[in-house]
């Protein structure tokens, strides 16, 4: 990019109404990077010739060797339109499902979207994910539709079933968009409806029933072509078109205005070329609507006379047809992509057509619009009302997006940079003004040589010792103030005010409550833990893709990259001038990191490089996380196989430079008791019933305290439910007497529910308000009862107990639950944390003493919980759970069947499956076990030849349907799996794969049939 450009960009960062700040998402291989080519190919950062094949903004050298985008990055662009300049700061996203993280830190910092969908395969599972991110950030998307090459070249489909097959495309982006609106109308009706519960209604007053459905206004929203929030377009060969492009040039041809062709180029219009007078009503008279015979003829006949006829003279009398300029040489060609390319570029441009969209369509930064600020400033959870009055007045500012209000700036990520490729560290051409500074400096030093006189002349030999030496010193030199060769830059959006290098701003933690430091932060004073820092900013660039460029100074509305951070922001952070600015609202993640591998150095010695690299990597990948064991292993967790492969290059190559030993992916398991069943393993009713044990009773060793403990299954709703709330269960038990009205709400509604889910267990009836706590970390899916006569505290906030302090159980009670979640945490199967239990205490005594000898009471209880809960669970049927993705493959018609062996051969089960209309291609969607996914990508394209892409998703924990000790007990059961049961059992294998990992006692023959093994020897 030319310097005189980069200015151009630098001062347009002053005129906020024309920026544009977008991102593209699509679902994989939908087409965003090529689309970002052909925008970024008018800026002549690359050649045109090259858009669509080089991916400029795929950086890294897997993303171009896979083919698929794995970070977000952004470029600044200029472009004019009407005399009017625009600077557009466009942001590539990944659409792969492993890196959706990615798509949600640059989501953050947009005000617009371009959603690409390929109109072939239509919506897919992450189109849904990216168009719901964008929904819940408040930001408004536009639509392109791409490769419509492939319905000529692939689908052979004629210009009429290609628009009905548009029209449904549209239809299924409409209906999600339909979908997220009356979810969020339907979210304030209830509110509003809550509110009118406490107004008394009169005799001759009427209820007022409406949904809100009749009075929301959903016009604007809807992608429309004739509203020109649509495009349609081939990435690949370079051409886009909306419906204004062709109303401009059919006003002209036709002497219609541009605004009725606007209008009635799409839908169920046709023309009468004799009245010439359009009409309604193309299908039921038999007629091609105007989107067929003005628009799509005419793009097939440039096809069919390329592709298919490969007719040159009626190519040329196209191009002179339609006065266009294309190179003769391209015409020539005999590859008939570059004759595409040529013919489409100079006709229907791309980036014209998109940018033009983008500049009417998307809003600026000045127009955020209060909702957007409010949603950004504070959480669900509380009133923005709520906030202090200082921190409601910076509302204004971000609104009117102001330069001179206080700086308000949020960093979505960090990502590295090499030392080397930042501006200040780059050789640059000299001025003029410098060359001649340079030239007198030596002259000057040429005439004192000359006058010197006295000077000693060195031999050869002398002078190369001298040199030597020089090396040597400026090595070791080098080697002590040697910097990290890796530098953070912040990828940031400054909301309100001015930045500039060298100001010192506040870094502002996600736990940091302005109602409470704020007022001693403006006297000077940091109290310990307020969770705020001071930073100053170093340098500031404009984002280029690839590079970057220094600017000294970026105002309000602008993306920019920041240096000087690295030590005090670690993945995200609100940087500002004033403290009263609360943290903004943390970057909603769409998936959850779950596979879990433990790395080591390869070279022991090579530890501290790989602790250092392990935080580095921390902090580049907003998504990853790293742990450390309390075993000492270091845990990298992340979202998939594809993710985990890139973490680990990143890893050896850039971050730690040392070969690392990576383990077998440690997938988490639960554990669980299930309802006994009816029938054994061939579906034979079970006769024999064995009279259960159910109710554990045991003893301190000391004789001085005993418990009995029942364990029963909760329902599968409940374990769900609670797993689901984690987050508002932690925040209950950690603020109970802080909560707000609206988390109040949410807890009750909470508690409702687990009491008419209890009440739906016989042996639960009743047993809601007598919850002693939840684990593990009283946070988890498993309930412990209290059925004594003891009081218990209360685990729902708002709950008086009368405490008997006589009661010598009272100050055990802790202790007791400290043994219950315990027990939850680590079965007694593999040391996996228990799911979906409850543990009822049906008595506890305390005697006033016990023999002595035996350690503290407390210590004793914690320990025979622990015990009788792990004994109690073993009483039961016992079943382990295992974690299940949830996986869509887009797959052809011929290889079908080779997809559902190999799914069936890793444990999967298919949930539907459903025909994409007017194409061979099956949407699959499946279920597999994390455990067995491990290289599934990779097999499934292999047997398939390519023709099968899965995304996988982790969804929910499933029961693994066999009992881990199952041993063959009847005859049908001996005559079906054999005496020594040789078909696998899957529960027992997992099962022992966790205990041989975890350093437990394994009960498996090491050695079988020993005396039937025999020596090799020469003599046999």
């Amino acid at each position: 990019m030319t310097s005189l450009l980069i200015n151009k960009l630098a001062k347009l960062q002053n005129s906020v109404d024309n920026i544009r700040n977008i991102c593209i998402l699509a679902h994989v291989d939908h087409g965003k990077t090529s689309l970002a080519d052909s925008l970024v190919a008018t800026n002549g950062v690359i050649s045109s010739r090259l858009a669509g094949k080089l991916r400029y903004m795929d950086s890294r050298k897997d993303e171009q060797e896979r083919g698929i985008t794995m970070k977000s990055s952004a470029i600044a662009l200029f472009y004019l339109e009407e005399g009017k300049e625009y600077l557009v700061n466009l942001m590539d996203s990944p659409g792969h499902v492993d890196f959706s993280s990615e798509v949600s830190t640059a989501v953050r910092l947009c005000d617009g979207a371009i959603l690409v969908v390929d109109v072939v395969e239509g919506v897919q599972p992450q189109t849904k994910v990216v168009l719901r991110q964008a929904w819940d950030e408040g930001i408004k998307p536009v639509l392109v539709l791409n490769k419509v090459d492939r319905l000529v070249v692939e689908m052979k489909q004629d210009p009429l079933a290609a628009y009905h097959h548009m029209v449904q495309v549209l239809e299924q982006v409409n209906a999600l968009v339909a979908e997220m609106f009356n979810q969020e109308v339907l979210e304030q009706s209830s509110k509003v409806t809550q509110e009118k519960k406490n107004v008394e209604i009169g005799v001759d007053d009427v209820y007022d029933w409406s949904s809100g459905m009749e009075d929301a206004d959903d016009s604007s929203l809807y992608f429309s072509p004739e509203m020109g929030n649509v495009v349609f377009c081939s990435a690949v060969d370079g051409w886009a078109f909306s419906l204004n492009t062709f109303a401009k040039i059919y006003s002209k041809k036709l002497g219609f205005s541009e605004s009725v062709l606007q209008r009635t180029l799409w839908g169920d219009f046709y023309i009468n070329m004799k009245a010439k007078k359009i009409y309604n009503g193309a299908g039921a008279k038999a007629k091609k609507p105007l989107f067929v015979s003005l628009v799509l003829d005419n793009i097939w006949a440039v096809y069919e006379a390329v592709v298919v006829r490969k007719d040159k003279e009626r190519l040329e009398k196209m191009v002179s047809s339609l006065s266009l300029t294309v190179p003769a040489r391209d015409l020539r060609s005999t590859d008939p992509k570059q004759q595409l390319s040529a013919i489409f570029s100079s006709w229907l441009p791309l980036a014209a057509a998109v940018l033009s969209m983008v500049a009417r369509k998307l809003p600026s930064p000045a127009q955020l619009g209060p909702e957007r600020a409010e949603m950004l400033l504070c959480s669900k959870t509380k009133k923005f009302s709520s906030l202090p009055p200082a921190t409601q007045e910076l509302k204004q500012h971000f609104v009117s997006c102001s330069p001179s209000g206080p700086t308000i700036i949020f960093i979505s990520k960090m990502f590295p940079v090499a030392r080397s490729q930042l501006p200040e560290h780059k050789a640059r051409p000299l001025t003029a003004e410098e060359l001649a500074d340079r030239r007198e400096v030596a002259r000057a030093r040429h005439a004192e040589k000359q006058q010197s006189e006295g000077a000693v002349q060195l031999t050869a030999e002398q002078m190369e010792q001298l040199t030597t030496r020089e090396k040597v010193v400026a090595g070791v030199k080098k080697e002590t103030e040697k910097e990290p060769e890796i530098a953070f830059i912040a990828f940031a959006r400054v909301y309100s005010g001015c930045v500039e290098p060298g100001q010192e701003l506040w870094v502002i933690g996600p736990k940091y409550d302005p109602a409470v430091t704020a007022v001693s932060l403006e006297s000077g004073q940091v109290p310990l833990n307020c969770h705020v820092t001071r930073a100053t900013v170093d340098n500031l660039y404009i984002l280029l893709g690839r590079d970057l460029e220094q600017v000294d100074k970026v105002p309000a509305g602008n993306v920019l990259g920041m240096s000087g951070l690295a030590s005090s922001v670690l993945k995200s952070a609100t940087l500002s001038t004033t403290p009263w600015c609360p943290p903004f609202v943390p970057v909603v993640q769409s998936s959850v990191p779950i596979l879990r591998v433990a790395v080591e150095p390869v070279l022991s010695s090579d530890l501290p490089r790989l602790e250092a690299g392990l935080q580095l990597l921390n902090q580049a990948d907003a998504h990853v996380e790293v742990l450390v064991s309390e075993a000492g292993e270091h845990l990298l967790v992340t979202a998939g196989e594809v993710h985990l492969q890139r973490c680990l290059a990143d890893l050896t190559e850039e971050y730690a430079g040392c070969q690392v030993t990576v383990s077998d992916p440690i997938v988490p398991f639960r554990e669980t008791i299930v309802i006994p069943p009816e029938t054994d393993m061939v579906n034979e009713v079970i006769q024999e019933e064995k009279p259960e044990e159910e109710l554990v009773v045991m003893e301190t060793p000391n004789k001085q305290c005993m418990v009995k403990i029942r364990a029963v299954p909760l329902p599968a709703k409940l374990a769900r439910l609670l797993e689901d709330q984690g987050d508002l269960i932690k925040a209950m038990a950690r603020q109970k007497g802080e909560l707000t009205n609206k988390t109040m709400e949410e807890v009750v509604k909470l508690k409702k529910e687990v009491f008419n889910l209890l009440d739906t267990d016989e042996r639960l009836q009743g047993t809601g308000d007598k919850i002693w706590s939840l684990g593990p970390k009283r946070c988890g899916p498993n309930l412990l009862i209290n059925m004594t006569d003891f009081s218990s505290s209360e685990v729902w906030p708002g709950g008086q107990v009368a405490r008997d302090n006589t009661d010598t159980r009272t100050d055990m009670e802790s202790s007791l639950v400290q043994g219950f979640q315990l027990a939850t945490m680590a079965g007694p199967l593999c040391e996996e944390q228990m799911m979906g239990l409850a543990f009822i205490v049906e008595g506890w005594e305390v005697k006033e003493a016990g023999e002595a000898g035996w350690g503290p009471l407390s210590g004793q209880i914690v320990s025979l919980v622990k015990d009788c809960c792990r004994r109690a669970f073993l009483a039961k049927p016992v079943r382990l759970m295992t974690a299940m993705y949830v996986c869509n493959i887009a797959v052809k018609a011929e290889v079908l069947g080779k997809m559902f062996t190999v799914l069936h051969r890793r444990r999967g089960q298919v949930v539907k499956e459903e025909l994409i209309e007017g194409s061979s291609t099956f949407t699959v969607t499946a279920h597999i076990p994390v455990i067995e996914s491990m290289n599934f990508g990779a097999e499934l394209r292999k047997q398939t030849s390519g023709m099968a892409m899965p995304q996988l998703v982790f969804s929910h924990w499933e029961v693994v349907d066999i009992d881990p000790s199952w041993e063959p007990s009847t005859e049908e059961e001996l005559l079906h799996f054999g005496e020594k049961a040789d078909s696998e059992n899957p529960a027992l294998r997992y099962m022992n794969d966790i205990r041989k990992r975890k350093g437990l006692k394994i009960d498996e023959k090491l050695v079988e049939f020993a005396e039937k093994q025999r020596t090799l020897t020469k003599s046999k």
